[in-house]
């Protein structure tokens, strides 16, 4: 499976124009007049047809000398001055790496490259073969039976065995009953912002395991790869309320993952990041003075994105710890990523994100900002996630199911402090 550009005269780019007109022939000219900033950004970015315009995308690689044929292959670019953004010396860094702060985003810190292309490498097959299996739950596991290798490892041997591509079994059996969803348009759940006073409440409120789909059939190992959309780490995040459930005990934090994340952080000068903040830090007031010390990733995601999914606005608010760093690593596909304020009717800034990529929401102004992904951008994949540019015949031959993958996906590790350190979760108190 392989993705490329729409150009034009191709039969490609006149389908999607008929497409195009064909979807919007009755649509009311007026119906973005309906759309707040932000959701219009969403629309803009979305749209397969017309291609959407970069030139408004802060893409700091284009300002990179050395990743020029990381552009050149990856064919999308954007302009290293679309959004204002202050360049600040990474800490203790040997290569001279610098990280950029965004002014209209307070707390948002991009370093760009910050993950070297063998490390990369090694998140992905991290991310693929070894976190998406037992004991870290994925959205599958609620429908499926998933083999105990994991699905990844699982379609790997049916790439050598088509033999052993085998069925997945649904988890619901036909002699079950199964409590179907509710009809109509689908519930969205605002949940309560977590913090020290409220943490008793969110952890005592009931969170009922997801029903499994009574409509799924089984399916062969190979059809279920790309319907991977997330893995769980650390502290389990119960979708249904949109909070954690305490009672499933906090997981662990892989070491390699650990150590990125504790890198990225380490490296910032958070005093030139949050030092004039005049933002409400909470009761406590400002804590970006101990995160060299204090920052302790214990929760996140790895997402796992097809070439034309979304993540739309969003708010994260369900750490107890509600401005210690959160730390978001791009692999795979490049992707344009918006972040906005406190409400969707403040104007997005719209970044563009490639693999190696590491961005860091901080404080409190920006851990709650709205933010999402409207586009993955198809055929971005860089040269050093394919098998052509490895060393060795024997490591281009064990990547090559990796670079099938990644040819139309886009891999993010984003992990969290649900805690400040110090606080005892299991203590029955809101002491920190």
């Amino acid at each position: 499976m392989s993705s490329s550009i729409l150009l034009p005269n191709t039969p490609e780019y006149k389908k999607a124009q008929r497409q195009y007109l064909k979807a919007t022939k009755n649509r009311p000219a007026t119906i973005d007049q309906e759309w707040t900033p932000f959701r219009a950004a969403e629309k803009r970015f979305k749209a397969r047809f017309p291609p959407p315009d970069l030139s408004s995308v802060l893409d700091l690689a284009s300002a990179d000398g050395s990743r020029a044929q990381e552009i050149i292959d990856g064919h999308w670019q954007g302009s290293p001055t679309a959004v204002e953004s202050v360049k600040l010396p990474l800490r203790n860094d040997k290569r001279r790496s610098n990280a950029y702060l965004i002014p209209a985003i307070p707390g948002l810190v991009i370093l760009p490259s910050f993950i070297s292309q063998d490390k990369q490498r090694s998140l992905v097959r991290w991310s693929l073969s070894r976190h998406a299996r037992k004991p870290n739950d994925t959205n599958l596991d609620v429908h499926y039976v998933l083999p105990e290798a994991g699905l990844w490892n699982s379609w790997l041997e049916a790439r050598k065995d088509p033999q052993k591509d085998v069925l997945v079994q649904p988890r619901a059996s036909g002699s079950q009953p199964v409590e179907s969803p509710p009809s109509g348009p689908r519930q969205l759940v605002n949940n309560e912002p977590a913090s020290p006073e409220s943490f008793q409440a969110i952890s005592t409120t009931p969170k009922p395991p997801a029903a499994p789909s009574p409509t799924v059939q089984p399916t062969p190992v190979s059809s279920l790869v790309h319907k991977m959309r997330w893995a769980n780490i650390g502290w389990f995040y119960h979708w249904g309320t949109k909070q954690y459930d305490f009672t499933k005990g906090p997981g662990t934090i892989d070491e390699e993952l650990r150590s990125v994340c504790n890198d990225a952080v380490q490296a910032v000068d958070w005093e030139k990041v949050h030092g004039s903040s005049t933002a409400d830090w909470g009761p406590k007031g400002p804590d970006w003075q101990t995160w060299h010390q204090s920052y302790e990733p214990d929760a996140g995601i790895v997402n796992f994105y097809q070439e034309k999914d979304t993540l739309m606005a969003h708010v994260d608010r369900s750490e107890v710890c509600a401005t210690s760093p959160l730390v978001s690593i791009s692999l795979g596909n490049a992707a344009v990523f918006l972040i906005g304020g406190l409400t969707r009717d403040i104007e997005p800034v719209p970044i563009l994100l490639r693999s190696g990529d590491v961005v860091i929401m901080s404080g409190p102004a920006c851990r709650r900002a709205y933010h999402g992904i409207p586009r993955i951008l198809e055929a971005s994949l860089p040269r050093h996630l394919r098998a052509e540019g490895l060393q060795g015949d024997e490591g281009k031959e064990d990547w090559k199911p990796y670079e099938e993958y990644l040819e139309t996906s886009r891999i993010n590790i984003n992990v969290r402090q649900v805690f400040p350190r110090g606080f005892d979760p299991y203590a029955g108190s809101t002491d920190s």
